[in-house]
């Protein structure tokens, strides 16, 4: 008989040991096998898929949302369209998609609530309202009572009503797209320091941004880097709609470096608000004021901007009992017009009160290159070291009976066609031009150091 080789006590032991090892990585190559087939947080066992929009999933995704809510843990939606009604989401609710394919659908329903929650996380999502609505005062998303919100690489669209409404609510809004919005891209009222970074908002039919608080107050909203344009005035008026960024009583707003184009009225509006900034922002193609501020203000810097064709270029104008301690710096203003319903503008920059219109460049006035104060509202400024061309009045200053004190110095003004610098009596100019004349008989003037051409 042939016998084998002979195993010793040590090869057996190491035959045990090997075959331990291969039964535990089988098992452990089996459960992580099964940990990746099955989604996570239970999505698939709790039925939820895309079903084009058809089905609608309103329980299923709620259940989803209440249990990642309270695990703590994200949810991750896949490709694909689902319809949907109103979903509440709770403080802790993570939900993220893939970018432009993770497609929430509504009838014209809010899609997503969120009320006295804090740290929600959207990103990856694309709110689709079919341009319906059920409420012209609701929005794609609405949050009140809200902290540390933070959206992000999501769409809104469609929306017969508002895109996303916040209400005493903290966090960002970033790099996201607004589009086809019926009215308002976004509403922030009363917000608690929320920043509004990055994003895409386009053909809405009233208004792009909106900064406000129900009464006047420090709100410290920074808006920047946003790239807006196409902004209609479907609901009319004479300025409350049509603007790309609208701030209204929310002191300490930042407006930087957003690129505005083609909006009915204004770039910027500035109502009612104290110490808001506006400074390096692009502005083309506008219907009225590009960058507007009035009405019941103390303190605007308009610093740093571009505007190229719009009726007025900037006006910091209105002040009434209170309304002061401007500057408007370092603006490049090209091609006004003249309007040909309301009020005609043509003018590059119009100021009234307290302040500084310094080192700004002019270019292409049908009208006045400045307006310096209007009537009795002018009071204590200084114009100096700007350069004018091919206006038709260079400065036009106000010397009615209760003007104010201005200096205008050091301004190169050329091609103005009907004086560089001329005294205004309400509309109309009066006297010679004062670049080239002496003005001891304006006692609210002083006019030194111009060249004119």
């Amino acid at each position: 008989m042939i016998r084998g080789p002979k195993i010793g006590r040590r090869d057996a032991m190491l035959a045990g040991l090997a075959a331990s090892l291969s039964a535990s990585i089988g098992t452990g190559l089996a459960a992580i096998g099964a940990a990746q087939a099955k989604p996570a947080n239970g999505f698939g066992s709790a039925g939820i898929a895309p079903a084009a929009g058809v089905i609608a999933q309103t329980a299923m995704l709620q259940q989803a949302l209440d249990e990642a809510a309270a695990s703590g843990e994200p949810l991750f939606l896949p490709a694909g369209t689902y319809r949907t009604g109103r979903l509440v989401l709770k403080s802790g609710t993570q939900v993220h998609g893939v970018p432009g394919q993770t497609v929430l659908r509504s009838g014209g329903e809010t899609i997503f609530e969120i009320s006295a929650a804090n740290t929600v996380r959207l990103s990856g999502l694309v709110l689709d309202g079919t341009g319906a609505s059920e409420d012209e005062d609701g929005a794609l998303l609405a949050a009140t009572d809200a902290s540390d919100l933070d959206i992000s690489d999501c769409r809104f669209l469609n929306s017969g009503a508002g895109g996303v409404i916040l209400r005493k609510t903290a966090g960002r809004i970033a790099n996201c797209e607004f589009g086809t919005i019926n009215g308002a891209a976004l509403l922030s009222e009363d917000a608690q320091g929320f920043e509004i970074r990055g994003n895409h908002i386009h053909d809405c039919g009233d208004n792009g941004i909106l900064v406000w608080r129900s009464e006047a107050g420090e709100d410290g909203t920074i808006v920047s880097g946003n790239h807006i344009e196409r902004i209609a005035a479907k609901s009319g008026g004479s300025g409350q709609n049509g603007n790309g960024v609208t701030v209204l009583r929310a002191g300490s707003v930042l407006v930087t470096q957003n690129r505005i184009a083609e909006c009915a009225f204004s770039a910027i509006r500035i109502k009612a608000a104290s110490n808001c900034q506006l400074i390096a922002n692009s502005c083309a193609r506008l219907g009225d004021v590009a960058l507007d501020a009035e009405l019941g203000f103390e303190g605007v810097m308009v610093a740093n901007n571009i505007v190229d064709t719009a009726a007025t270029g900037i006006s910091v104008t209105n002040f009434n009992e209170i309304g002061a301690h401007a500057v408007v710096q370092g603006n490049i203003i090209r091609n006004l017009f003249l309007r040909k319903t309301g009020e005609a503008r043509g003018t590059g920059i119009c100021v009234d009160a307290n302040g500084t219109v310094i080192g700004n460049v002019v270019e292409g006035a049908p009208a006045y290159g400045m307006r310096i104060g209007r009537g009795n509202y002018l009071r204590d400024l200084t114009v100096s070291s700007n350069v004018i061309r091919k206006s038709y009045i260079g400065i036009g200053v106000s010397v009615s009976s209760q003007a104010g004190s201005v200096l205008i110095t050091d301004n190169l003004i050329n091609g103005a066609r009907d004086g560089a610098i001329r005294a205004m009596k309400g509309p109309t100019p009066i006297g010679s031009d004062l670049a080239l004349e002496r003005t001891a008989s304006y006692r609210n003037l002083a006019v030194h150091a111009n060249r004119s051409s």
